[in-house]
């Protein structure tokens, strides 16, 4: 993945309104006026945020007469997860040292700590 798009991702998914959209399109393909109902906010601000959301890949939009709903892009969401899980891999061996180390000192190890 492209280190640009990666933080245009990042940064779109910064936003709370922009993850509730994500969550709501999960759901399926959704019109601008079914996004902006549970916010309080108008739509030219709702289709502020789905441009964001589109130009980060995260979301296309289709053209079916007047209708142009959008779609979530889920594998825009992996090159996300592949990055976190990177860092996630790193916390897991972190606390499996710390774990490691705590139990050679509850046995009294003489290698463990001193006071």
């Amino acid at each position: 993945m492209q280190p640009d798009l990666l933080s245009a991702r990042f940064a779109a998914l910064a936003d709370p309104t922009r993850r509730a959209i994500l969550a709501r399109l999960a759901e399926g393909e959704a019109s601008v006026n079914d996004l902006a109902a549970p916010f309080d906010m108008s739509l030219p601000a709702v289709s502020k945020h789905l441009k964001v959301l589109e130009k980060a890949g995260l979301i296309s939009r289709g053209r079916e007469a007047q209708w142009r709903p959008a779609r979530l892009e889920p594998m825009a969401l992996k090159g996300v997860a592949e990055w976190l899980d990177h860092y996630r891999r790193y916390w897991d061996s972190s606390f499996d040292r710390l774990e490691t180390y705590l139990q050679k000192i509850q046995k009294g190890d003489p290698h463990g700590p001193r006071n």
